[in-house]
């Protein structure tokens, strides 16, 4: 009913462009978003009947004041919480400080430090409109490579293809190289990855510019075991923790994880 939902919407869209050296799992259907994975998410937003989001808050204590839940962070002043819920990667979670700590009990910090990530880098680079990048695929996924593991000619990649809008290619690296290099300068991993991407595609233009992006914490290589999506660490009030974490790196892994976490706190009202 969630791909349904989005489909009709055009949020989702099926994919349709050649990608090269894709493992297609039968029975399996892969999707794109045209408007990128974040519109997924401001789908959802938008749907929440008027929900305040406020981004880039760095949370960093989360304490138990007067039966609720005051939660600080790196700027401005502490807030608080009837209910809070926890979706970033699980080696985060235990990087919290405050009542959190203690909170956590014995076989719980077991299983949450359990639970492993790949690391990779993301470089995009962006072209003027009109600039054409010739190869006859949308996205490849490279196997004899030690540094890059997956190109994507963007708009191709999303059937978006137009005069206006210049195109934009996204390369990932091999979970490998972004272990080996995670705490490298990033301008060096940045030429390091280029240098790459020229042998395996030596017609790409010069881009009109580039930015490389840490992803630390990937995917997941291990979840949290039998936990069904979450973990409640307190209930009253109510601390529960959830995401792929506790399931698995896809876009199912996300929805059976979020009706997990919505189950618990409907049960919890």
């Amino acid at each position: 009913s969630f791909y349904e939902e989005l489909l009709s919407h055009g949020v989702l869209k099926p994919l349709t462009a050649p990608v090269e050296g894709m493992v297609v799992k039968e029975g399996s259907c892969n999707y794109v978003a045209p408007q990128g994975i974040s519109s997924v998410v401001k789908y959802y937003l938008k749907q929440s009947a008027g929900a305040d989001v406020f981004y880039e808050q760095h949370v960093t204590h989360i304490c138990l004041r007067d039966g609720k839940w005051e939660v600080s962070r790196k700027m401005g002043p502490p807030e608080q919480f009837d209910i809070v819920i926890l979706t970033m990667p699980v080696p985060q979670i235990l990087q919290l400080q405050g009542d959190i700590v203690n909170i956590i009990n014995k076989s719980q910090k077991q299983q949450l430090e359990s639970v492993s990530y790949s690391s990779r880098y993301a470089l995009g680079l962006f072209y003027e409109a009109g600039t054409r990048i010739d190869v006859p695929w949308a996205a490849q996924y490279i196997t004899d490579n030690p540094c890059i593991r997956f190109i994507s000619i963007d708009n191709k990649k999303r059937n978006i293809e137009s005069p206006e809008i210049g195109p934009s290619v996204v390369v990932h690296t091999t979970v490998t190289f972004g272990s080996e290099h995670l705490d490298s300068d990033p301008a060096e991993v940045q030429q390091l990855i280029l240098s790459q991407l020229e042998r395996i595609v030596p017609s790409l233009p010069k881009p009109d510019s580039i930015k490389c992006h840490k992803w630390r914490y990937s995917q997941v290589t291990k979840a949290v075991p039998n936990c069904l999506g979450r973990m409640i660490l307190h209930t009253q009030p109510l601390l529960i923790c959830g995401g792929d974490g506790f399931t698995r790196s896809n876009f199912d892994g996300c929805i059976d994880s979020a009706m997990s976490l919505a189950e618990a706190v409907k049960s919890h009202l």
